[in-house]
């Protein structure tokens, strides 16, 4: 096995870090690995926000419930970026850009692109020695973190990346079976597909039963229909993204 393929094998969530910040040498080699992902078009529909200022970051983190966010060697925020696609067209074509760049399809395509970004930042860093958490939760922080970070239309920040120097090296957390998720041909019909999640569930509650921290009783799917099982107030985000100039048509 190669080293690349270790590194991603070895992932898991770091939340607690040294009080050390990264040098300006790792920031850039994580920014420009970020910029290598692929992107449809070569859009590269994305930017990257690196929060440097602590009386921010403290804020962010207070909005959002997630510490790390604080106590980071260093945070990214990654954006899904149509505007300067549209920036960059003359006066006369911006309109018109503006009603195709509305399109779900695109929003889509940006989303995209973040993600793959974001991808290629984590592996960087943890191919560093470095420890990494992804924190989607930092949409807790809008219709704030939009003013705070300035962000003009078509740019939607998606999701924080906390990086740091690990100061904890937690267990692994269990995957779905490879045979679960990866199919040939055809999609598993649902009873065969059921049974594996069942096996699945009953592997992650011995995990959360014999973690070093935080241990629960839970299941994989028992955690996510009891979040899902409910009416969510997350109409305010969908109105957030139209706010954007993504009609999501």
């Amino acid at each position: 096995m190669n080293e690349v393929m270790q590194v991603i094998r070895q992932h898991r969530s770091i939340r607690k870090f040294k009080n050390t910040p990264l040098t300006g040498e790792q920031i850039e080699a994580i920014v420009d690995a970020a910029q290598m992902a692929p992107s449809s078009a070569h859009m590269q529909p994305f930017s990257i926000i690196g929060v440097t200022d602590r009386e921010l970051r403290k804020k962010i983190a207070v909005h959002s419930k997630n510490p790390p966010i604080a106590e980071s060697g260093y945070f990214f925020i990654f954006c899904a970026d149509l505007h300067r696609i549209k920036l960059a067209a003359g006066p006369s074509h911006q309109e018109k850009m503006g009603q195709s760049l509305s399109f779900s399809y695109f929003y889509q395509t940006a989303v995209l692109g973040a993600a793959l970004a974001l991808q290629n930042a984590n592996v960087a860093a943890e191919s560093m020695g470095l420890g990494a958490v992804m924190i989607g939760g930092i949409t807790e922080a809008l219709p704030e973190l939009d003013e705070w970070l300035g962000l003009p239309d078509f740019v939607i920040p998606l999701v924080g990346l906390a990086v740091g120097v690990p100061d904890e090296f937690p267990e692994q957390k269990p995957r779905l079976p490879r045979s679960a998720v990866f199919f040939e041909n055809r999609y598993d019909p649902d009873p065969e597909l059921k049974a594996k999640i069942d096996r699945y569930d009953r592997e992650i509650e011995q995990y959360y039963a014999a973690r070093t921290n935080n241990k629960q009783k839970a299941s994989w799917s028992g955690k996510l229909v009891a979040m899902l099982d409910k009416d969510l107030p997350l109409g305010g985000y969908t109105e957030y993204v139209r706010s954007k100039g993504f009609d999501l048509r």
